[in-house]
């Protein structure tokens, strides 16, 4: 098969690696598409390696067909249409996966579509309600609410009844997220969203803020919880370095949690998974919840994804198209 590879320089190309064959309880999926995740960029730069045992090459998540299944998989069948969350693989004509992390395609679903819903969608469950214990009635602070995670995460609290509050780098980007179902927000750099907490909450503060900035936003943040609040770190945009206001934790009852999702085992993965495909999927079915994407490039111009990607200009998620000539002939079959 042909995949993007990873050169000693840090440049990606298009080129021939292996086909990887499918163990017991793994499927193999022909890739029609895949898409973009800052995890990507960390990975190509040897800062964000995969875990053990996992394909090096780039890639969280895909969507495509069945061609072929392991032994002892049960439930799925060749030439079903699937989406997956992957631990990498997936910049790659065929990627294999464990049958845990499978989710159907709706029907009349594209698989550009699909390709942007297995990451962020279980990575804004997992650590807003698996982690974050979100309820009914809870109020949220989303940070890089336009981001893949971020519109993701306010079509849930919308779903979900969580009045939701972001931050964005632009007028436009808050335009989006007030389209899915933002309260609000503040325009990070211009605006100061601890200071505005106050009044987004009728003075009660936030329950839950889940953010990918980091050391940053560490102080706002923790002044901007309500008592019992819940911090999500998901990723260290600004840096992994700043002082604790250990007193505010104590008195407010305050939880700081760290998170990632792509080096749990592929149980709790599966865990996930079905939580997701139990209690939002249905959701994703109906049309209340989509993926939103900012644009769809051929995979062949992966490096330009990136570049588009690490300029912070994007809505939603950039989805990487492999294969156009096959997939045109499967539509017309």
């Amino acid at each position: 098969m042909k995949a993007i590879l990873i050169q000693t320089d840090g440049s990606l190309i298009w080129s021939q690696t292996p086909t990887p064959v499918p163990g017991p309880g793994e499927v193999r999926i022909r890739v029609f598409a895949t898409a973009v995740n800052r995890a990507d960029l960390l990975q190509r730069r040897g800062l964000y390696p995969a875990p053990a045992g996992e394909s090096e090459i780039l890639g969280m998540e895909a969507a495509g067909v069945i061609d072929a299944i392991g032994p002892g998989v049960e439930g799925w069948s060749l030439d079903e249409q699937v989406a997956a969350l992957l631990a990498g693989g997936g910049y790659a004509e065929q990627v294999v996966v464990p049958a845990g992390q499978l989710l159907p395609i709706p029907e009349g679903m594209s698989f550009e579509d699909a390709a942007a819903l297995p990451e962020v969608l279980t990575t804004a469950w997992l650590n807003l309600y698996l982690e974050g214990g979100a309820r009914p009635g809870d109020r949220v602070l989303l940070h890089a609410g336009a981001s893949g995670v971020g519109t993701a995460a306010i079509q849930l609290c919308r779903v979900f009844g969580q009045p939701c509050y972001v931050t964005v780098s632009s007028e436009e980007k808050l335009r989006v997220c007030r389209g899915l179902g933002a309260q609000g927000g503040a325009l990070r750099g211009r605006e100061d969203f601890a200071g505005l907490t106050p009044q987004w909450t009728d003075g009660h503060r936030f329950d839950l803020i889940l953010d990918p900035v980091g050391a940053g936003y560490l102080d706002d943040n923790l002044r901007s919880l309500a008592t019992d609040g819940r911090l999500i770190l998901i990723g260290l945009l600004s840096g992994s370095r700043a002082q604790l206001d250990l007193g505010r934790l104590l008195v407010k009852r305050l939880r700081v949690i760290g998170s990632t999702l792509r080096s749990r085992s592929r149980e709790d993965k599966a865990r996930i998974i079905a939580s997701l495909r139990e209690q939002v999927w249905p959701h994703v079915e109906r049309g209340a919840i989509v993926p939103v994407i900012d644009r769809v490039l051929p995979v062949q111009r992966a490096a330009e994804a990136h570049a588009i990607l690490s300029e912070n200009g994007t809505v939603g998620k950039i989805v990487l198209s492999v294969g156009e000539d096959e997939l045109d002939a499967l539509h017309e079959a």
